[in-house]
C-alpha cells in the first residue's frame, strides 16, 4: 500500500504530538506508533516540567543544566531551551493543561535533584499523563492528522540523499483505514484496534519527523515502555545519518525495588526534592539525596556492592501525609499495592536505565544530516542535556524542539498553487509580452495617464478648497 502525506511523524510522545499541533492546518499529517496511543514514555513522568522562574534565574538555570551534563553540552541548545521555556508553558496552559497553583493563582514551584532552586512545575505526580493527555486530545481534533496504532516502522524512504518517507508494517485491524487512506480519502474515526499481523505500507512525505523515544526496551530494568528499542537509530546508521553520544545512558537512581519482571515503577526525583532520604540497611544516610542523577546513582551502586545487598531504602518521612496524598498520590497508591505505605515505612529502592542523552544528531532546529529528516524528543541529540540529564528538563527539551522542527518544516516548505493560479498558468499567453519594447512604450503611457488622472484629482481638490 502506499500514502501519500506532506509530514509523517513516527511516535505519539509530546514531541511527535507537539510536533503535529504546531504545523499548518493545511498540511497532510499522519502519525504512526508501535503501540497503542498512550504507550509512551511521556505519559510515564511523573516529576514536573522546569520553567525559566523569572528573568533572574536564568543564569542559575543555565549553569545547574550545564553542571548536571558535565559541561559536555551545547551552549546554543540549552539557550533556546531556556528562553523558550515560558512560551511553551503558556501554549501548554492553552491547551488546556492543568499545572497546581498557589490560592493567588500563580503556579506552585517545587525543586528536585542539582537544581539550585525552585523552578519546576506539576501535576499531581503525573505531569506527563496531564500533558501527554491534552496534547493527544487536541491533535485527535484536526482534521489534517490521521494516527495508525500499532504501526511500526521498518526503515526510511531515501531519494537522491534526501528522506521522501518510511516504510512500515502496520496491523491487520488498520487494513480498512490504510486502504481508504491510499484512495485518498480523509480518514479520522480512531477506533479501537488491536494488534496483529503485519500489512506492508510506505508512506511517501515532503518531511518526515522521528519521534519515536529512547531505548529502554534495550535494558533488563528500565523505567521504559519495553517496545521502545531505539528501531531509529539503527535506521540512522543504517543510512549514515549522524548518531552523536550513544553512550550517555542515564540510570535513574530510585525506582521501586521488585523482583518481579517488567517495567520498573519510578519513584520521582521531586519525592527527594520535597525531603525524602536514602537509608541503607543500617538507617544511615550515606549520599546527598539533591546531587545530580549520575552522582546519587553511583553512591546507591556503591552502597548496595559494600553492603552485599540489592537495594537501598527511601524514606519520606520528613514529608507530612497530606503533601505526600496530594503531591505523589499515584506513588502513594502504587507503593500501597506493593505493600508499602510510604507514610509510615520506607520502601525498597534500585537504580534502573531512565533516559538515553544521546541519539540521531539534529541542529537547532531538529534537522538531521539528511534532508527532510527530522529528529525530536529522546530520540534525538541537540546537546542540551550533555553527559547527564537534569531533572524535569526532558519534558520542555522535547516540546521546545518539537515546536521548532514544526517552524523549520513551515519556513522551508514549498508553496504549491492553488487551482485558481494552475487555470491562469494553464491559460497564460506568452507571445503577448515577447516584444519589449512595445511593452515598454504600454508601461510608460500607463504611468503617465495615472500621472495626469492624479494632477487633475489635485487641481479639483484646490479649486474646493478656495470656492
Amino acid at each position: 500500500m502506499r500514502i501519500d502525506a506532506d509530514v509523517v511523524i513516527v511516535g505519539t510522545g509530546v514531541a511527535g504530538l507537539f510536533s503535529a499541533l504546531n504545523l499548518p492546518r493545511d498540511k497532510k499529517i499522519v502519525m504512526i506508533t508501535k503501540a497503542d496511543l498512550e504507550s509512551s514514555d511521556s505519559f510515564l513522568a511523573q516529576g514536573g516540567i522546569c520553567v525559566l522562574h523569572d528573568k533572574d534565574d536564568y543564569n542559575s538555570y543555565f549553569e545547574d543544566t550545564m553542571k548536571a551534563g558535565h559541561y559536555e553540552n551545547r551552549k546554543e541548545s540549552v539557550d533556546i531551551m531556556i528562553r523558550s521555556s515560558r512560551q511553551i508553558i503558556e501554549e501548554l496552559v492553552q491547551y488546556g493543561v492543568d499545572f497546581e497553583r498557589l490560592e493567588g493563582g500563580e503556579f506552585a514551584y517545587t525543586r528536585e535533584g542539582a537544581h539550585s532552586s525552585n523552578r519546576i512545575i506539576f501535576h499531581e505526580d503525573i505531569t506527563g499523563k496531564e500533558i501527554s493527555e491534552k496534547l493527544l486530545g487536541q491533535v485527535l481534533k484536526l482534521e489534517n492528522v490521521t494516527v495508525l496504532e500499532y504501526t511500526s516502522m521498518q526503515d526510511i524512504l531515501v531519494k537522491n540523499g534526501k528522506c521522501i518517507g518510511l516504510k512500515a508494517v502496520s496491523a491487520e485491524a488498520n487494513k480498512t483505514r490504510l486502504e481508504a487512506m491510499e484512495a485518498g480519502e480523509n480518514v479520522k474515526i480512531q477506533e479501537e484496534i488491536q494488534p496483529g499481523g503485519e500489512l506492508p505500507v510506505e508512506i511517501y512525505a515532503e518531511d518526515t519527523i522521528l519521534a519515536s523515544g529512547g531505548i529502554g526496551g534495550r535494558y533488563q530494568h528500565s523505567t521504559n515502555y519495553p517496545h521502545l528499542t531505539g528501531d531509529a537509530l539503527d535506521i540512522a546508521k543504517k543510512h549514515n545519518v549522524r548518531l552523536e553520544h550513544l553512550d550517555y545512558v542515564q540510570i535513574h537512581p530510585t525506582t521501586l525495588y521488585s523482583k518481579k519482571p517488567g517495567r520498573r515503577f519510578l519513584i520521582s526525583e521531586s519525592v527527594r526534592g520535597e525531603g525524602a532520604v536514602l537509608y541503607n540497611s543500617k538507617k544511615e544516610r550515606f549520599v546527598n539525596e539533591l546531587l545530580p542523577r549520575d552522582v546519587v546513582t553511583k553512591a546507591i551502586q556503591e552502597e548496595m556492592k559494600k553492603e552485599g545487598t540489592d537495594h537501598v531504602w527511601l524514606s519520606m518521612e520528613n514529608i507530612d501525609k497530606d503533601t505526600i496524598l496530594h503531591h505523589f498520590p499515584h506513588i502513594y497508591e502504587r507503593c500501597l499495592e506493593e505493600g508499602y505505605d510510604v507514610t509510615k515505612e520506607c520502601i525498597p529502592v534500585v537504580p534502573a536505565q531512565h533516559y538515553f542523552m544521546g541519539g540521531i544528531w539534529v541542529d537547532a532546529d531538529s534537522k538531521t544530516s539528511m534532508d527532510q529528516l527530522y529528529a525530536v524528543g529522546e530520540t534525538s541529540c541537540n546537546g542540551v542535556h550533555g553527559a547527564n540529564r537534569l531533572a524535569s528538563n526532558s519534558l520542555l527539551e522535547s516540546l521546545v524542539f518539537a515546536k521548532r522542527a514544526a517552524l523549520d518544516i513551515t519556513e522551508n516548505a514549498v508553496v504549491k498553487p492553488t487551482q485558481d493560479e494552475i487555470t491562469y498558468f494553464d491559460t497564460f499567453d506568452a507571445e503577448k509580452y515577447a516584444d519589449e519594447s512595445k511593452i515598454d512604450g504600454e508601461y510608460a503611457e500607463l504611468v503617465n495617464k495615472k500621472i495626469e488622472e492624479a494632477d487633475k484629482a489635485y487641481e479639483e481638490s484646490q479649486k474646493k478648497n478656495y470656492a
